[in-house]
């Protein structure tokens, strides 16, 4: 499908969409998205005040209140390319949203990439045919943008969190239940991949796509190569959502 102009997209469409509940005006103009709906949830309701559900379409919770003082919006896009480029869609070209910010785990690929760890996505690759949507001749190499990136930074450092910058890849397997074993993952280990998601590759895209604002921090919960691991808990997500946050 060749790309189309998106003047004529906005123009045309109408909210509430076949996949948000929220109305016009009920979702800020920056996103955090984790990919589960529950952990939505859980940020809105320990992050920020007043927040308010205003979608929960096939269970995908949305949430919209302020973090000192400026409005967010909490959203989850669930598993996948396939699931979460729509809601990115949809927020970018029918909400007017101007950033989305993707808060996932995802598992390491390098030893020094420790689980606990955060990643700032630079740049992602992938093993799907998620760019031939846009009828490009050749292969689409997306990435985040720059001004968050450097903000990430600068509040990570200042609060100690551990973290790193570089290229990840995404892709439609979950590594553990890829048919192809280790050589699935240890060819783009070997490329530099500091990581393996299944969303930041279509965020960058349709960011591109509507020329708005994305970034991907994504925390380890399981490294590949020493097979370490840490709980989905409060402590080790904490710090990725409070530098998310930190962008509002």
């Amino acid at each position: 499908m060749a790309a189309k102009n998106n003047s004529s997209i906005n123009a045309t469409q109408n909210t509430p969409t076949p996949h948000n509940a929220a109305k016009k005006g009920q979702i800020a103009k920056t996103v955090l998205m984790p990919g589960d709906p529950e952990r939505a949830e859980w940020i809105a309701k320990t992050f920020l005040s007043g927040a308010k559900m205003v979608t929960d379409v096939r269970g995908m919770k949305g949430f919209t209140g302020k973090f000192n003082s400026k409005p967010v919006t909490v959203m989850g896009s669930g598993m996948g390319a396939g699931s979460a480029g729509i809601y990115m869609y949809e927020l970018y070209n029918y909400y007017d949203v101007d950033a989305i910010i993707r808060i996932g785990t995802c598992g390491s690929l390098q030893k020094e990439v420790k689980a606990g760890d955060m990643i700032f996505a630079m740049t992602a690759s992938t093993d799907t045919n998620y760019e031939y949507q846009y009828g490009l001749e050749g292969h689409f190499s997306p990435a985040a943008n720059f001004e968050l990136l450097q903000k990430a930074a600068a509040f990570a450092e200042e609060k100690k969190y551990r973290f790193h910058a570089g290229p990840i890849f995404s892709s439609d397997f979950f590594s553990k239940y890829n048919a192809m074993g280790d050589k699935a993952w240890k060819s783009w280990a070997r490329m530099g991949a500091l990581a393996q998601d299944m969303e930041t590759y279509c965020l960058y895209c349709q960011a591109a796509y509507a020329k708005k604002k994305a970034f991907s921090i994504i925390t380890s919960t399981f490294n590949k190569v020493t097979n370490a691991q840490v709980p989905l808990d409060a402590k080790t997500l904490s710090p990725m959502v409070q530098t998310a946050l930190s962008l509002v």
